[in-house]
């Protein structure tokens, strides 16, 4: 590879602010030309779009899993391939790809002779998904969590009273594959780059119902879910998706590889066999 550029957001999870010194020594170390970008946190989409735009062989992303994400959706199957490393707190897209290495060990096996991988992925509504994605009540604790994450205990208690409150007030209904319309609480879907119970190349998202029956239930689910831990829910079943659709009374809580969002009241679900190419360490090949 010629130009290899490097984006890092020093605000984020477990970056720190020397982190582009030590990424621009790493690219020197390895023979790489290329450039290191440390945008302010308002910068950080137009940062990532520019450097995407400007064609380099490859991006690394140092930064939390929303921008992973978003990296990734921008670049796309035929952009440059994309290095997601873990910066961030829950790291999902990192930790599937690289393992718990920390950034720098990541970074120095992609520099290290690294190679690309087509990485598949699910699309709900029109958002992109590479680990995980909740849909439904469970998917609101995801905002209380942030809250108690940052410190922000008073907004943390309201917006977990907001959960509570809106659990069971309104069940998902869905169909998955054709298949007979059915509903439930939630609705789970998981790519095949961290399902265990599919194959990596398999061309299908895992799909579980998740149907508690308490409040107590709501809230270990939510948090289980937020940690990509949801299969181990006594209140799942799993299936497979290809393509689905998904429609509630009002506008539906979700979480995408860690990152809280809101979906329109009826969303469609696919699978994107490819997604975006990754630079992978060999041994993760």
């Amino acid at each position: 590879m010629k130009r290899i550029d490097v984006i890092a957001n020093t605000a984020s999870g477990s970056v720190g602010p020397d982190a582009p010194q030590i990424a621009e020594k790493l690219l020197a170390e390895y023979g790489v030309s290329g450039a290191v970008h440390a945008p302010a946190p308002g910068e950080i989409g137009d940062c990532l779009r520019a450097v995407i735009d400007g064609a380099p062989d490859a991006v690394l992303v140092l930064a939390g899993d929303g921008t992973a994400r978003g990296a990734a959706e921008l670049a796309g199957p035929d952009g440059p391939l994309i290095a997601p490393l873990p910066g961030g707190t829950m790291n999902m897209l990192p930790r599937a790809i690289y393992g718990e290495r920390d950034w720098q060990a990541a970074m120095k096996a992609c520099l290290d002779g690294g190679e690309a991988r087509m990485i598949s992925g699910g699309e709900v509504g029109g958002r992109l998904f590479f680990v995980a994605a909740i849909l439904g009540s469970p998917a609101l604790w995801a905002t209380a969590r942030e809250a108690a994450r940052e410190g922000k205990a008073a907004i943390a208690v309201a917006r977990a009273r907001r959960a509570l409150r809106n659990a069971f007030s309104g069940r998902l209904r869905f169909t998955l594959d054709g298949r007979p319309k059915d509903k439930a609480e939630a609705l789970t879907l998981m790519c095949p780059l961290v399902s265990s119970a599919l194959d990596a190349e398999e061309r299908a998202l895992e799909a579980a119902a998740l149907d508690p029956s308490g409040a107590l239930d709501i809230f270990r689910l939510g948090f289980n879910a937020a940690r990509g831990q949801w299969r181990e829910d006594p209140s799942v079943s799993v299936g497979r998706c290809r393509v689905g659709k998904v429609w509630a009374r009002g506008r539906i809580p979700a979480i995408f590889d860690g990152e809280p969002a809101r979906l329109d009241p009826e969303v469609s679900i696919r699978f994107r066999p490819k997604a975006f190419r990754a630079l992978v360490p060999r041994d993760e090949l």
